[in-house]
C-alpha cells in the first residue's frame, strides 16, 4: 500500500510541474503536451527528464 501511496504522489507532482511549466513556456510558445508518456517520464525519471524533453523540444520543433 505503501508503494502505491509512493506513484500516485509521484504522478500527481510530476503532473503539477509540467503544469507549472507550461504556464510559464507559453510566453515562448515552448508548451509541453500533459499526456500519458510525458506524465511517466517526469514522474520515473524526475527534472532530468523534464529538461530533456525540453530541449528534444528546442532541437527538433
Amino acid at each position: 500500500m505503501k508503494k502505491i501511496v509512493t506513484i500516485v504522489k509521484r504522478i500527481v507532482i510530476s503532473g503539477f510541474l509540467l503544469y507549472g511549466y507550461n504556464l510559464i513556456a507559453v510566453n515562448f510558445n515552448m508548451i509541453l503536451p500533459i499526456n500519458f508518456i510525458t506524465l511517466f517520464s517526469v514522474s520515473f525519471f524526475g527534472t532530468p527528464a523534464l529538461i530533456a524533453l525540453v530541449l528534444f523540444r528546442i532541437l527538433v520543433l
